[in-house]
């Protein structure tokens, strides 16, 4: 049973992938993601006056350690040695938006797509958790792999196409 999936074995069990063989390359990973706050969280988000604290600030801690603690979360990732991690943030009045980018470098085995998505994913979800008690009505959505760079596939780069 040969699958094409690197994550079972050939009787279709799951498996970590060895990656011993591999080359070792710089690799890079930049995800994306959105959480709608709507007008009120926006403001409170924007000028800093939720009673937690510096939401994005926080939100860019908690990202960190997000992709840091990957392997963790995800049973069949390994654990990787991380060379650097950047949250950053656009914010879109109009659309009473927060947009988050997580960066992940590292030198290694194997990429670090699973970390930017990870970090990406915890620091909207912390912004999330900040803001419920004004209003629960947010949504995250279109997390995705923006680009990658190393490795045997080499470049990526999202096309809504």
């Amino acid at each position: 049973m040969d699958s094409g999936f690197t994550h079972f074995d050939k009787q279709g069990n799951a498996r970590m992938v060895d990656v011993g063989d591999k080359d070792v390359t710089a690799r890079r990973a930049l995800a994306k993601g959105t959480i709608y706050v709507g007008e009120t969280i926006f403001s409170a988000v924007t000028e800093k006056t939720v009673k937690k604290g510096d939401v994005l600030t926080v939100a860019q801690v908690a990202g960190i350690q997000g992709a840091k603690r990957t392997s963790e979360l995800i049973p069949l990732c390994h654990l990787l040695p991380l060379d650097g991690v950047k949250i950053t943030f656009e914010t879109d009045r109009g659309k009473s938006e927060i947009t988050a980018y997580c960066e992940v470098k590292n030198t290694g085995r194997t990429g670090v797509e699973m970390e930017a998505l990870t970090g990406v994913s915890t620091a909207l979800l912390t912004i999330y958790d900040m803001c419920k008690a004004l209003d629960h009505g947010m949504v995250i959505r279109d997390i995705h792999l923006e680009e990658k760079s190393g490795g045997k596939s080499g470049e990526y780069r999202y096309s809504k196409e």
